[in-house]
């Protein structure tokens, strides 16, 4: 089916809030075509620009990638020189246009605990956009879901500890408040290329209803085809949130 026939196939008005990904598959990519990693990498940044563009298009409000995990800081030093290196220049290069189409860039994550250049490259460009009402582009930076969850832990108990909480105020909404970028929804839609059937310690909290769509497709081959085919898909399902319809 050609690209403008599946656009045809989308509801508009069903178009999900939030869509996050895990965008995996750059080193296979890379590995195929007998190239360094890190050109795999590259490549998977203008795939990252296609689906941002295509989510602006679309009026998605917001976009979740997954960028660096913290259990990527395992991978060798150099690769992760390399990636932090592409990152930083990436931004750089990036945000202007990113404010231009009125983006408003957000990361989640233990962003303290990245390179001093890459953090002020970030602040930067998060300052910049911050006044901006397009699409929300949130970056999950050093990040893991477990982190996450215990960071929110972390926060909570100090709270208690300062007198300021009782733990029989605790709930599920009480302690959203706690967890990375709070103030965003949870996903309605997650999206995994390379076909791994897998969440890999992302959001673990937020995806308890999220629908899941798997793509073979390795990242950097991810294409505004791939989105709408994965949009389509979700907008036929009937989300139910445990409930079930009656009869």
């Amino acid at each position: 089916m050609e690209e403008e026939e599946l656009v045809q196939l989308v509801d508009m008005t069903k178009i999900p809030k939030h869509i996050a990904i895990i965008m995996d598959g750059n080193g296979r990519w890379a590995k195929e075509k007998r190239l360094p990693r890190i050109e795999g990498h590259r490549a998977g940044v203008e795939a990252v620009r296609r689906v941002v563009k295509a989510c602006a298009e679309l009026k998605i409000p917001i976009l979740t990638l997954y960028t660096f995990s913290t259990e990527n800081w395992a991978r060798p030093r150099k690769q992760v020189e390399g990636l932090m290196s592409l990152l930083e220049k990436v931004i750089a290069k990036e945000i202007n246009e990113l404010n231009e189409n009125r983006v408003r860039l957000m990361a989640m994550g233990r962003l303290n605990e990245l390179p001093e250049s890459v953090r002020r490259e970030l602040d930067r460009a998060i300052e910049l956009t911050s006044r901006n009402e397009g699409l929300i582009l949130n970056l999950a930076l050093n990040y893991s879901g477990r982190s996450e969850i215990v960071d929110g832990i972390r926060r909570l108990a100090q709270d208690i500890l300062n007198g300021d909480l009782h733990p029989k105020e605790i709930n599920e909404e009480l302690f959203s408040n706690y967890l990375y970028n709070s103030q965003l929804p949870d996903p309605d839609l997650l999206i995994r290329t390379s076909g791994e059937l897998r969440v890999s310690n992302f959001l673990l909290w937020e995806i308890a209803y999220t629908e899941i769509w798997v793509s073979e497709v390795l990242w950097p081959d991810f294409s505004r085809r791939e989105l709408l085919s994965a949009l389509i898909d979700y907008q036929r399902r009937k989300r139910r949130f445990g409930r079930v319809e009656e009869e």
